[in-house]
């Protein structure tokens, strides 16, 4: 088993681009768990309103559509993960079967694809979320 200098460059260079990829996948974990905290807060500042308040009382209904947000940040946020989870095997995958001295190619791109799909899922999770809080703050401007 011999490991050749020339493919473990190679491997190297095909790192840059998933390297990228996780650091964005980062990012997003960062925001999406930000996103939840503030709408778990705001459930639990909703739950706190004593139901004899009759000015602040009906503010209590909008629990249900943050449980629905507060849903969907949390599948987009499993499916980031997924996707971070994907990308830091194919750079595992990539480095040991070059280290090995096979091609690495056919298995980084089913890796990559499949990294991309979780990635794709989670922003359409995360542009759930946006649209229903845009949804929210259209409620109140109305009001």
């Amino acid at each position: 088993m011999s490991v050749e200098a020339d493919q473990l460059s190679t491997m190297i260079n095909h790192a840059v681009a998933p390297a990228f990829m996780l650091n964005g996948v980062a990012a997003m974990v960062a925001v999406l768990v930000n996103r939840i905290s503030g709408v778990t807060e705001r459930i639990r500042n909703l739950r706190e309103i004593d139901d004899g308040d009759v000015a602040r009382a009906p503010l209590k209904k909008g629990i249900g559509e943050l449980r629905r947000r507060e849903r969907l940040l949390n599948s987009a946020l499993y499916l980031a993960l997924l996707a971070g989870i994907g990308v830091t095997l194919l750079l595992l995958f990539g480095f040991v079967v070059a280290f090995l001295g096979y091609r690495h190619e056919p298995g980084a791109a089913v890796l990559f694809v499949a990294a991309l799909c979780f990635l794709a899922g989670s922003l359409f999770r995360f542009l759930q979320d946006i649209r229903l809080s845009q949804g929210e703050h259209d409620d109140r401007q109305l009001r």
